[in-house]
């Protein structure tokens, strides 16, 4: 039964004017995309979650996300409680825990932030979203901002030319580095990044087999996602990942994924190519209950193997209204004076 949903939700305290502020780069990370605030958000979430869920959405970019300041602010529940309502928040798709690393050489260092969302996501979309920041941290953009970082012009003219463009000549598909992806006689030897991204899908997994006639249709909107500063890589792995069992029109569906999942336009700003020899910023995710870090893909629900095991056997510990909690004390006290009376 579920009766604690029936209850009155409890009012999250208002957020203090003198909330501490986590350092720069660290702390809370709010997600883009998100619906309006109304009364009627967590409301299908237990009480204990939404009163920590009213109060972390009204906290504001860059604040301390820890669980002994949340336990401060929120008197109602320990640090114990707090803990497990963010990690039921996690499996609800309303946070996930990341580091991220900033800097370079021995200056390099690890910051820790946690993305929230009003809005629940999947876990699908949360792996999508986590890498388009990693390709935005990749293409240069290494300052901590409460803001996605920007993707330098350079990076999306010098990805969208994987392979070198051939003089007009006769055709011989057989000398050509673009007749091993595409189908000979489809199209001309100078075959585009979006184009050969299309046509590598049904060799990743065969339910997303295309013809040369659904990859030459669907090649604008693959070049729309590339001009987003994204990767060929990024590209098929965002159309492959998590496919039904089974695929009853590829073209179709493909078509789908490219308009629903297509990454933010994030605004290109002038900069200097990164060196070669420095390495790309990484960003991981971490286990909410644990802080194990992993791959976004491996950590579903925000949870690592073990964690996400013990979770689902305990079935997730129930939230407990204090309201009733003071009702059971007060009803013990009234046994107890009559007991004591002669």
């Amino acid at each position: 039964m579920a009766t604690q949903h029936l209850s009155p939700a409890l009012s999250a305290p208002a957020v203090p004017a003198a909330y501490p502020m986590a350092k720069p780069g660290y702390g809370k990370r709010s997600a883009p995309g998100q619906q309006p605030r109304t009364r009627a958000d967590f409301a299908l979430l237990p009480n204990r979650e939404r009163y920590v869920a009213g109060f972390v959405d009204h906290l504001p970019d860059g604040a301390a996300m820890s669980v002994k300041q949340l336990a401060k602010q929120l008197p109602l529940y320990g640090q114990q409680a707090i803990s497990t309502a963010l990690k039921a928040l996690s499996v609800a798709g309303h946070l996930r825990r990341v580091r991220c690393a900033v800097g370079a050489g021995d200056e390099t260092r690890w910051v820790f932030r946690t993305f929230w969302s009003r809005t629940a996501r999947d876990n699908e979309w949360w792996t999508t979203y986590l890498a388009t920041e990693t390709a935005a941290r990749s293409a240069g953009s290494t300052p901590p901002a409460p803001a996605p970082a920007a993707v330098p012009q350079q990076r999306t003219a010098s990805e969208a030319t994987p392979d070198p463009a051939h003089a007009p000549e006769p055709p011989a598909p057989a000398t050509t580095p673009t007749a091993r992806t595409a189908p000979p006689a489809a199209r001309p030897a100078a075959l585009s990044p979006a184009y050969l991204a299309l046509a590598e899908l049904g060799r990743k997994d065969i339910r997303l087999t295309l013809s040369a006639d659904d990859c030459a249709s669907l090649e604008p909107q693959a070049a729309e996602w590339l001009a987003r500063g994204v990767t060929t890589d990024y590209l098929i792995a965002a159309l492959t990942s998590g496919l039904p069992a089974q695929v009853d029109c590829p073209p179709r569906f493909v078509r789908r994924r490219l308009t629903d999942k297509i990454p933010p336009q994030l605004p290109t700003t002038p900069s200097p190519s990164p060196s070669v020899d420095t390495p790309a910023p990484r960003l991981l995710m971490e286990c909410t209950d644990c802080g194990r870090p992993g791959r976004p893909e491996a950590l579903p629900d925000g949870l690592c193997r073990p964690c996400r095991a013990a979770h689902s056997e305990g079935g997730g510990t129930p939230s407990v209204d204090p309201t009733e909690i003071a009702a059971v004390k007060a009803h013990m006290a009234n046994i107890r004076d009559l007991l004591k009376a002669p």
